[in-house]
């Protein structure tokens, strides 16, 4: 791409013609084969609540900044306070085969002019966790950002101490933008943040790899996975090696 210059002979951005703020996110349900990611309520409570106390060490809290929740309660007071926010936007995930939420994922940092909005406060309780439902959440959510919200750059962010997390941003395809040292203080220590992004012109060649890996013909009769997600998404990016 030839490098834009200004009448002073300075470098600038690439135009945008046509570019249009994006839209906020509103109440939509958002609906998949395996799962419905939904606008949480207080109805969503108990069963998240019953969901959440598998984990009896609360090792999914660890790097979260909300949680663990003792009650029901508590549970709801939070789904109560996070309604209240005005740059977050929290969603439960719904899995069809039980019928109750098993966790929550949230849009963030949302920038409808610049075209930006984040992807995170995601806990999911273990019965959630590594399951076709967890990945079609994510692909749900990604989905709707760019195809209907009308966003630019995805994000999603973590404590770099956080490798679950990091693995995951890498196996739906984020790519790394960079380490930001001393981002946040939270539960009284320091985190650096890891940041990572999908953008817009990604989605074209993510969105079949995605379907590709949630296909019923991906998975045998004991529900093991053909492909591989990462390795389907590598291939739509062209990086797999000979």
């Amino acid at each position: 791409m030839v490098q834009r210059m200004n009448s002073l002979g300075q470098p600038i951005g690439e135009a945008l013609p046509g570019w249009e703020p994006a839209r906020i996110p509103g109440a939509d349900a958002l609906e998949g084969a395996y799962c419905e990611v939904v606008p949480v309520t207080k109805t969503h409570a108990p069963g998240l609540h019953e969901a959440y106390s598998d984990d009896t060490e609360n090792r999914m809290w660890t790097y979260m900044s909300f949680g663990p929740f003792q009650s029901v309660a508590a549970l709801e007071e939070w789904i109560e306070a996070t309604a209240k926010l005005d740059d977050q936007v929290c969603y439960a995930i719904v899995d069809k085969t039980g019928g109750k939420a098993a966790g929550v994922a949230s849009y963030l940092r949302i920038q409808p002019t610049s075209g930006v909005i984040e992807v995170g406060s995601i806990a999911y309780a273990p019965r959630l966790q590594k399951t076709r439902s967890a990945t079609e959440a994510m692909y749900l959510l990604m989905r709707h950002a760019f195809e209907v919200l009308g966003y630019r750059r995805y994000e999603w962010k973590c404590d770099a101490l956080n490798a679950a997390s990091r693995n995951a941003a890498e196996r739906l395809g984020f790519a790394y933008d960079g380490l930001f040292r001393q981002a946040i203080v939270y539960r009284g220590r320091n985190r650096d943040t890891a940041w990572y992004s999908i953008l817009d012109k990604d989605w074209p060649g993510l969105k079949p790899a995605f379907e590709a890996w949630l296909d019923p013909g991906n998975f045998d009769a004991d529900g093991r996975q053909r492909a591989r997600l990462a390795d389907l998404i590598a291939d739509a990016r062209g990086t797999v090696e000979a």
